[in-house]
């Protein structure tokens, strides 16, 4: 829901440093391996109780996951980079939860596989629909240039960014957000069923 606004605040930063980046000669794919690679370094400091390094190396993973597509909007987009992008946001959205699991199993397993399972359909809903958009030849630029048809929903990378920092912040309160976003997940994906009921009904 939040993600174009966010867009349009990373943005102007993201994009200087992308020309930057790509005049050392990274390319995106580099970026997007890298981002996952500091976002699971964010996992094994939660994990271990380390609760503002996690949190530290969680927004900068993510700010990497934005600059991949700044650079590769410099240089030359990729089916396989986006493909890339995709299938590791979903890891690591996934590894911060089993992080919290991992730190205080007694407190937060069930939330946390709530909330795991809650991704897993909401982001089934997300991807089902993208290759349903592409059968049907469906462009969209809400947000930005993407290898895949995004549409908007309760439960986007802004909320679910803002959710994480709020574990680290409140590790107490895990259960109850956890629950709560599990909730908005969920809540996300029936809507697009009932969107992909009425748009591809025929």
């Amino acid at each position: 829901m939040l993600d174009g606004k966010a867009r349009q605040l990373l943005d102007p930063i993201l994009n200087p440093v992308a020309k930057i980046v790509v005049k050392c000669g990274i390319s995106a794919n580099a970026i997007t391996l890298i981002a996952f690679v500091i976002g699971l370094l964010a996992t094994y400091a939660i994990a271990n109780q380390y609760l503002l390094p996690g949190l530290v190396l969680l927004l900068v993973s993510r700010l990497g996951d934005g600059l991949d597509g700044a650079v590769a909007r410099e240089t030359r987009k990729t089916d396989f980079g986006g493909y890339l992008d995709i299938v590791l946001d979903f890891a690591f959205y996934g590894t911060i939860p089993f992080a919290f699991i991992l730190m205080n199993p007694m407190q937060n397993s069930i939330a946390g596989a709530a909330l795991i399972l809650s991704f897993f359909i909401n982001g089934s809903s997300f991807l089902a629909y993208a290759v349903m958009a592409e059968k049907y030849g469906m462009t969209s630029d809400a947000r930005g240039s993407k290898s895949l048809y995004f549409v908007t929903g309760l439960a986007e990378a802004t909320e679910t960014i803002a959710v994480f920092v709020a574990f680290c912040i409140f590790p107490d309160w895990f259960p109850l957000i956890a629950w709560g976003f599990a909730a908005i997940c969920l809540l996300t994906a029936f809507a697009r069923i009932l969107q992909v009921r009425a748009e591809f009904r025929n």
